[in-house]
């Protein structure tokens, strides 16, 4: 079992805390002559796929590296502009490393109230009589669990959190996909 994320939302629907215990993989790696046969574009501060699927490349994944160096937001670790870099023909070939991003804190922030506004619905439109809300999402790629406490933080709460993240995946208590 792998846990993906953690996140602890208050009672308000604020994100107070988020861990994140996994590295994003590389989907595909590719080198390409020019021109680009991919429509790449600028989205949430990213340079992504928004048209053209080849090689495990799909549309929405993001440019993680050019030339093995690592892109951050739109530009190249060394400052470089993406698609700049990519419109000119005399850098090619070239070697991309296209996957998943990492979310931005904002989308962390958005995707913590989002689950929080659905977790109210459920409780209130839930048909049985003092309904908790939603206890585990299910899907075929991964299982959220929203666990809900009495307590408020402790000040050893990110070690415990690492230690009973190690404990889990080794115990594999969720079963897979989890």
């Amino acid at each position: 079992m792998v846990i993906f994320s953690v996140y602890v939302v208050n009672k308000a629907g604020g994100l107070i805390y988020q861990y994140d215990n996994y590295v994003p993989r590389a989907e595909a790696e590719k080198t390409f002559s020019y021109p680009l046969d991919l429509v790449l574009k600028h989205h949430d501060e990213k340079v992504v796929v928004s048209f053209g699927q080849r090689d495990g490349i799909r549309v929405g994944h993001a440019v993680l590296s050019i030339n093995g160096v690592d892109v951050i937001g739109k530009n190249t670790a060394d400052g470089k502009d993406t698609l700049e870099y990519l419109k000119d023909a005399a850098n090619y070939p070239v070697s991309i490393r296209f996957g998943r991003a990492r979310l931005s804190s904002n989308e962390k922030l958005m995707l913590a109230s989002m689950f929080h506004s659905l977790f109210a619905i459920g409780s209130q439109l839930s048909p049985e009589v003092g309904s908790s809300g939603i206890e585990m999402l299910e899907t075929d790629v991964f299982k959220l669990h929203c666990f809900q406490t009495l307590t408020g933080q402790c000040e050893l709460f990110d070690q415990n959190l690492k230690s009973s993240l190690e404990i889990a995946e080794k115990a594999g208590n969720f079963g897979a996909g989890s």
